[in-house]
C-alpha cells in the first residue's frame, strides 16, 4: 500500500516509519498515496485529514485533542471512510474494556493518566474515551512529566477495597500493531469517521 504519513520526523512516526516500510508498505506524498496516516499534533491533523479527502484518500488518525466534528462531515460527504483511535495500542483497548466491566460492580471510579511533557492535550484522548464508558463522570487526573511515555490507571472504589487497572506503554512500537489493523481494516470501514481500536478487534 502506499501511504502518506504526516508527522514521520516526530516520536511516534519515526518508529512507524520504518515499521510500514518492513510491513512493504511504501511512503509516498498524499498525490500518490492509497491512504493517509497522521500522527502530528492537535493543531494541524484536522488540516491534514480534510487535505487527504479532499484527494480522496481515506485516513487513519492517532493524533489526540482534535475536534473531529468537521471532519467527520467532510469524510460523509466525500464518502471516505476516516479512523481515528486516541490510542493504539492494544492492551489499552482491553484497559478500557475490563475497567467498564468492572465499573458495574464498582461504580465509584477516578481515572489518573501519565504522559510526557510535551504532550499537548490534557486529558489524554484515552482518558476522555475511559471516561465516556464509565457511569457518571469520573474525574480525570493528567500528569505530564519527562521519561514517562503513556500510561493510565482506572481505580474502582467499593467499601473496603479498591480495584486498580492500570496500561503502561513503555515505548511507541506497542502502536505499530494497532496502526497495521486500522490500516488493513481502512476500506472496510463505511463513509465517514469511525472512533477507537475496539471497533476494529470486534470486527470480523
Amino acid at each position: 500500500m502506499n501511504i502518506k504519513l504526516f508527522g514521520r520526523g516526530g516520536k511516534v512516526g519515526s518508529i512507524l516509519a520504518p515499521a510500514l516500510e518492513a510491513e512493504g508498505h511504501e511512503l509516498v506524498e498524499l498525490a500518490d498515496a492509497d491512504s493517509m496516516v497522521d500522527f502530528t499534533g492537535p493543531e494541524v491533523a484536522a488540516a491534514n485529514v480534510m487535505l487527504a479527502l479532499q484527494a480522496g484518500v481515506p485516513s487513519v488518525v492517532g493524533t489526540s485533542g482534535w475536534d473531529t466534528a468537521e471532519v467527520a462531515r467532510a469524510a460523509e460527504e466525500a464518502g471516505l471512510p476516516v479512523f481515528y483511535a486516541p490510542n493504539f495500542a492494544i492492551g489499552a483497548v482491553l484497559m478500557m474494556r475490563f475497567a467498564e466491566a468492572a465499573a458495574e460492580y464498582l461504580p465509584r471510579t477516578e481515572i489518573v493518566e501519565l504522559h510526557g511533557e510535551a504532550k499537548k492535550d490534557a486529558p489524554s484522548g484515552t482518558a476522555r474515551a475511559t471516561a465516556e464508558r464509565l457511569p457518571g463522570e469520573p474525574p480525570i487526573h493528567s500528569v505530564r512529566l519527562p521519561g514517562l511515555v503513556a500510561h493510565q490507571e482506572v481505580l474502582l472504589g467499593g467499601e473496603g477495597q479498591l480495584l486498580t487497572i492500570r496500561h503502561d506503554t513503555f515505548s511507541r512500537e506497542a502502536f505499530v500493531p494497532g496502526v497495521l489493523l486500522a490500516l488493513d481494516k481502512l476500506k472496510t470501514l463505511p463513509p465517514g469517521l469511525t472512533v477507537g481500536l475496539e471497533r476494529l478487534l470486534d470486527s470480523p
